[in-house]
């Protein structure tokens, strides 16, 4: 942990000062300075599932009786879905690599820029703004509308169920007469425009829509999220990331009441071989960055493939140093770097 008494990291956000004197921090050892971190990469896996719940109708065994619908189930129900799965990097503060930049005069890299968890952004300018992702999902669910608010004094003074049932269904079909009839220009009062005659024709389907439920009965649905944060430090094959189960839905890994869904997660050797005897005698003077390698990330569920996806990832890459000659007072060098890699995205001077 970073002593308090050098520097809180939540108060580097954008702060300004005079430096570029680049060492590895170690508690104690470091003078006041800027303490920065290099990101290593986290898979997030983001799992969206739906769950419906079906309620019966009161009048489901008279459903193929009035409406000719058989087969209408009287026991309710739960049930999930797997709806999607998708797959995102991010940064997070790799302990490894912290670094201090020390205060001194003789540099002009006036500006760095960090996380709210110290990540390193930009230096002698302003990173752009993350583009936050509009959050996605089911729509808020609309209220059910009650059947009897649209019933008949004789329908509500039926004598048995069975009339009731009887009453409802012919309602249901004179609906259905009333917008065949309107669809087809027949209707003895015809609406004057289109937008009445489409207001109309919701009426009659929101009250077809309501009778008919209490034959059929419905569904609600509940849409749920979940997250798995994944740190690979080697290649992974085959790990079981999470569960599913459609009567029980999103299961931890070790959960044996579903089915396993597996990561994956290959170095495709985009970089070559460090020569560690060089990179030893190396000094590692300026701002270090990272070279992230690239990984091929596979998420598969009974023996199919749902995610195929390369991505950026931190551990299978390397360091490099840009060197403190960039930061002198005769040359004003601009760095921006991905918070989510620790890679230099753009660099110029003047």
């Amino acid at each position: 942990m970073i002593k308090k008494g050098i520097l809180s990291i939540g108060l580097l956000t954008a702060l300004t000062i005079q430096a570029q004197d680049v060492n590895t921090y170690t508690p104690g050892t470091t003078e006041e300075g800027v303490i920065y971190y290099l990101p290593k990469t986290q898979l997030g896996i983001k799992v969206t599932a739906i769950k419906k719940t079906y309620t019966p109708g009161e009048l489901c065994q008279y459903a193929n009786r009035y409406l000719r619908l058989p087969n209408v189930s009287s026991q309710p129900s739960e049930y999930w879905e797997l709806k999607s799965v998708t797959l995102q990097t991010i940064g997070v503060p790799d302990p490894q690599k912290a670094y201090a930049i020390k205060l001194k005069d003789k540099s002009v890299a006036s500006q760095v820029e960090l996380t709210e968890n110290g990540i390193i952004k930009a230096i002698n300018t302003t990173a752009p703004q993350e583009k936050i992702a509009p959050q996605t999902g089911l729509s808020e669910k609309s209220k059910r509308v009650d059947p009897r608010t649209f019933m008949t004094e004789e329908i509500l003074l039926a004598g048995s169920t069975n009339k009731m049932a009887e009453l409802i269904a012919r309602e249901i079909y004179n609906i259905r007469e009333s917008k065949n009839s309107l669809t087809r220009g027949q209707a003895d009062y015809m609406p004057q425009d289109g937008a009445a005659l489409k207001l109309m024709l919701n009426n009659l389907e929101t009250q077809e829509k309501a009778m008919t439920e209490m034959f059929t009965g419905f569904t609600e649905q509940t849409e749920q999220t979940f997250t798995f944060n994944i740190e690979p430090e080697k290649e992974i094959k085959d790990q079981v990331v999470f569960r599913f189960s459609n009567k029980l839905g999103v299961l931890k890994e070790n959960d044996l009441a579903g089915e396993p869904v597996y990561l994956s997660v290959t170095n495709e050797n985009t970089l070559p071989p460090a020569n560690e005897e060089e990179k030893a005698k190396k000094k590692m003077e300026g701002v270090i960055y990272n070279i992230p390698g690239k990984a091929l990330v596979t998420i598969s569920k009974n023996g199919k493939q749902v995610i195929s996806e390369e991505v950026s990832l931190t551990q299978f890459g390397e360091t490099e140093v840009l060197v403190d000659n960039l930061f002198n007072k005769k040359v004003n060098t601009r760095v921006i770097f991905n918070p989510t890699t620790g890679a230099i995205v753009k660099i110029d001077k003047d």
